[in-house]
């Protein structure tokens, strides 16, 4: 891949932009959040190219954003937000990705990190052994056709209704673990086929489970609303997503946007932004499938939550209701939803893509779970497995210039295969251990590939996101017991 040569302007400290003249074709302007060391970096591999077509997209609204994560996707940059008006704007599946709603939900507990760690290698073990995981691994409960179609329609909602979690974990996932516009008739049976024997397993590539250590509280007002109340807590992410199912329901309708695209005369600079308009039935049935893959990914995430919940109850021999264990929220990070937002004083319902792009609402939005209406939304925002995460709250700044979305992760600096022939399991592993974290994988590739030294610096990504005003650290986590698919 080579570096990209277009012309970028520098806005301030932490914005970039691609003049609307780059191309004759593009309807707007391009902006990346970055500063000067994160933009030497982001042209390396080409995306801002993906940035400035997205913005030739029919009906785009606002500019085509990228955030400081930002890196080379299918279609859309891996990073991008766009949002589209409803009468003359589009829906595409590259603006969603291939893992839809891809995503975090993060717990807390009242442990700390004394309380965990003589046991971190026992827990990493027993999630291990309770959570089936890696690239083609099935889950081990078994559903019938029509019991998946329940989940897709239902979300984590179901599996609350089977016995997988908590009755209130529901209220602190976003859309509540249901997009209810979803509708199972729009699925194929491959991606039903797909699906059935994955539900509840974690996958393999960037996903993760990770029991994490809170090693700063930069805002002690919000993050104890949310059950974040010291230094040295012991907290838990859990980061999945749709699997084979939201695969196929990608694969499916991309064949059925490069066919709409030319039945409307929507003219592409890359066919990978196949789409269809929103209102039409191409459109509408993509966003009814997709809201399925959503859901399953939500039920996905729910199961494991229980599980996990059960690693700590034979590990520590305490219902985990005394443990706390407790959802502090769960995001979605590939996802595109019809959404309420202000324009010139007026409300407008958009279309908004966030590819590898976390939402970020402010205060008083009524997606905003009812308990944290005045703090804003959590964002959850996880690192590689060797450095931190990060816990981060929307503010009313993203509300008017970036659509309530921030960044969603470190962002890669170098491909899977790259990252296989640079580094060694030993290496990696002996490097973890050095920071006295311990990793189980189901596969050598499934650490290899996710090497620390493959992604940017998380640090310096949150940083810009909240230098730029569209979301506000709250804590930062760093991990103690890693598993990877």
């Amino acid at each position: 891949m080579h570096d990209w040569n277009g012309p970028v302007k520098k806005l301030d400290d932490f914005r970039y932009e691609i003049p609307q003249k780059y191309k004759n074709e593009m309807r707007t302007r391009g902006i990346i959040y970055a500063d000067e060391k994160m933009i030497r970096s982001v042209v390396k591999d080409n995306a801002p190219e993906q940035v400035a077509n997205v913005a030739t997209l029919p009906g785009i609204v606002g500019s085509s954003m990228a955030m400081p994560d930002i890196h080379w996707g299918y279609g859309f940059p891996i990073g991008g937000v766009a949002a589209f008006g409803m009468d003359d704007g589009v829906v595409s599946p590259g603006g969603v990705g291939f893992d839809i709603n891809c995503g975090v939900r993060m717990l807390t507990t009242n442990m700390n990190v004394n309380d965990v760690t003589p046991k971190i290698k026992d827990l990493v073990n027993k999630m291990f052994e309770n959570v089936p995981s890696g690239v083609g691994s099935r889950g081990k409960i078994h559903v019938d056709n029509q019991t998946l179609r329940r989940v897709l329609e239902e979300g984590a909602g179901w599996a609350v209704g089977e016995g997988y979690g908590w009755e209130g974990d529901i209220e602190h996932l976003e859309e509540n673990g249901c997009y209810k516009i979803a509708d199972s008739e729009k699925v194929s049976q491959k991606a039903i086929e797909r699906g059935k024997p994955q539900l509840g397993s974690l996958g393999g590539g960037n996903h993760f489970l990770e029991i994490q250590r809170v090693e700063k509280i930069l805002q002690p007002d919000i993050a104890s609303k949310w059950g974040v109340t010291h230094k040295d807590q012991v907290v838990v992410m859990i980061h999945t997503g749709s699997r084979g199912c939201g695969h196929q329901i990608a694969s499916d309708y991309i064949r059925v946007m490069e066919r709409a695209g030319k039945k409307y005369g929507i003219k592409l600079l890359d066919r990978q932004l196949a789409c269809a308009p929103v209102h039409s039935d191409e459109g509408q049935d993509y966003l009814k499938a997709m809201a399925c893959g959503a859901n399953y990914a939500w039920t996905n995430r729910q199961m494991i939550l229980h599980w996990v919940r059960q690693s700590f109850e034979k590990v520590f021999d305490q219902p985990a209701e005394d443990m706390g264990l407790k959802v502090i929220y769960d995001v979605a990070h590939n996802i595109a939803k019809i959404e309420e937002h202000e324009i010139e004083g007026k409300k407008v319902e958009l279309c908004v893509h966030r590819k590898g792009a976390t939402r970020a609402f402010g205060s008083g939005r009524n997606e905003v779970p009812q308990d944290y209406r005045e703090t804003g939304q959590p964002v959850l925002i996880p690192g590689d497995m060797g450095t931190a995460s990060y816990l981060l709250v929307g503010t009313d700044k993203a509300m008017k210039e970036s659509w309530g979305s921030t960044c969603h992760g470190a962002g890669r600096t170098m491909s899977r295969r790259a990252a296989t022939r640079k580094f060694s399991v030993d290496q990696i592993k002996s490097q973890l251990s050095r920071k006295g974290i311990y990793i189980r994988a189901a596969s050598k590739d499934g650490i290899v590939e996710e090497a620390p030294d493959a992604y940017k610096d998380i640090d310096d990504v949150v940083r810009i996101a909240e230098g730029a005003g569209i979301s506000k650290i709250v804590a930062r986590m760093r991990p103690m017991g890693v598993m990877k698919g």
